[in-house]
């Protein structure tokens, strides 16, 4: 039997496992679903134990735990492959607006309708049936890598323990290429491999200047007046053509590839109908780039927030002590977060006259961005898989969001390659999340051809 059929002879298999998964609400920034984000850790690692792997562990990590499995090659020389994904999962309940019990996964059709059937339960389970089916293909007793696979149990609360976990584990997750299964393809009739995310740090701005809000008309015009300096602060982030204005803000930026900008621009991007979906009457930014290159590979100020003084009901005449502001900034693969907060605090400084005060405040050390080769070994062999896989042509994306990606490149040296099979709709984070079964299925699929495409190039 082929990767095919063996994947469609046990798709009710799959299906039936996945929805039992699902019922566990391991919902990770919840305290009172500990021993649930723990009971999903356990199903996973009895899963994959069953699946064939010879090592499956919990490993604790000082908060959520993760799950580590290990399949090792039967050649020696083979390419060793860590495959990264999550069991936790966004919190959901019947009121937040949700059809159905989040945690009772209902089959609709092609659709399963549940709380993490698409992030991202669903898309690291294929990797389960995926070695199988390529097994059960080879007639082999071992897949043709060596596969170790690291899910984590706190993705969706920041992964705050995960650098740790990698440092420590660093010898036993040593691998020739990562795997990243957590994100999404541009459309089931368009499928496409991720080859980057953006990065993220943000701060809160806040100007003081009198010691209490004081009378307009006693004394302004002739005290400075901090809404008025912030408000010019955040007008001076962009210059006219939407670049961010932070000297030194662009430094170790790179332009994208020819190759990879040609590939972004075959995507069939309808901008009348994304405006609709944002509900804006314009698109704006940054001049010389189209929308999904602002939204994919170029950097990012956003004003998130702002207030002072007075905002209730009526007037109330007043020079106000302080003004604030919540301020992101997305970022590209060259950009350290450490150097962007360094000439932001700088900006801020320059901006802001010395007789008033001026803090920046940010909300931790930022994520990096991160982003694949797509002239690599292994982004080809992935794309040639998926392809195979898909029957159709694969194009490249790339997501505007943040994850630990980066982390995984920093800490084990290891290229990323993403292979996801969930979609944009998948209503990932919100009330009625779905995942497409015949796109998990082909994620299956591409994984099994993967990882033949990757064995046949091992050491001799």
């Amino acid at each position: 039997m082929d990767v095919r059929g063996y994947i469609e002879e046990h798709r009710g298999e799959f299906v039936a496992a996945l929805k039992e998964w699902v019922a566990i609400p391991s919902v990770s920034a919840d305290p009172d679903h500990r021993g649930d984000v723990r009971r999903s850790a356990e199903w996973l690692r009895d899963r994959l134990a069953d699946t064939g792997f010879p090592t499956a562990e919990i490993w604790e990590t000082g908060g959520m735990p993760a799950v580590f499995a290990e399949w090792p090659a039967a050649h020696p020389g083979a390419p060793v492959v860590l495959v990264y994904g999550h069991h936790d999962v966004q919190p959901a309940r019947v009121a937040d607006g949700w059809d159905t019990d989040p945690f009772a996964a209902e089959e609709h059709g092609d659709r399963l309708t549940g709380r993490g059937a698409s992030d991202d339960k669903g898309q690291v389970l294929f990797h389960a049936l995926g070695v199988e089916a390529g097994l059960a293909a080879s007639g082999a007793s071992a897949p043709p890598v060596t596969l170790r696979m690291l899910v984590e149990g706190e993705e969706e609360s920041g992964s705050p323990h995960f650098a740790a976990l990698l440092e420590r584990n660093r010898d036993r997750l040593a691998c020739d290429v990562a795997v990243i299964s957590d994100t999404t393809m541009w459309s089931a009739e368009v499928p496409s491999m991720c080859v980057g995310m953006r990065g993220l740090t943000d701060c809160e701005i806040t100007v003081t200047g009198p010691d209490t809000d004081v009378h307009s008309g006693s004394f302004g015009g002739a005290v400075p007046n901090p809404a008025r300096v912030l408000a010019g602060l955040l007008a001076g982030l962009h210059d006219d053509r939407g670049r961010v204005a932070v000297p030194g803000f662009y430094d170790g930026v790179a332009e994208i590839s020819d190759e990879e900008r040609a590939l972004l621009a075959k995507l069939p991007f309808d901008e009348a109908e994304w405006l609709r979906t944002a509900g804006s009457p314009v698109a704006a930014g940054e001049e010389g780039y189209s929308v999904l290159e602002r939204l994919w590979v170029r950097p990012t100020a956003e004003i998130n927030g702002m207030w002072s003084g007075h905002t209730g009901a009526g007037t109330k005449t007043i020079v106000p002590r302080s003004a604030h502001a919540k301020v992101s900034f997305r970022l590209v693969p060259g950009q350290e977060p450490a150097h962007v907060q360094e000439r932001v605090r700088a900006f801020v400084a320059d901006r802001v006259p010395a007789e008033l005060g001026a803090e920046v405040a940010f909300g931790g050390p930022g994520v990096r961005a991160c982003a694949s080769d797509i002239g690599s070994t292994a982004v080809r062999a992935a794309r040639s898989a998926m392809e195979e896989a898909f029957g159709t042509e694969v194009l490249f994306t790339r997501e505007g969001g943040s994850g630990p990606e980066a982390d995984i490149a920093d800490i084990l040296g290891a290229p990323l390659v993403f292979l996801a099979a969930g979609l944009d709709e998948d209503r990932i984070h919100a009330p009625n999340e779905k995942v497409e079964v015949p796109l998990l299925l082909k994620g299956a699929e591409s994984a099994a051809y993967l990882w033949n495409r990757l064995g046949a190039r091992r050491e001799p």
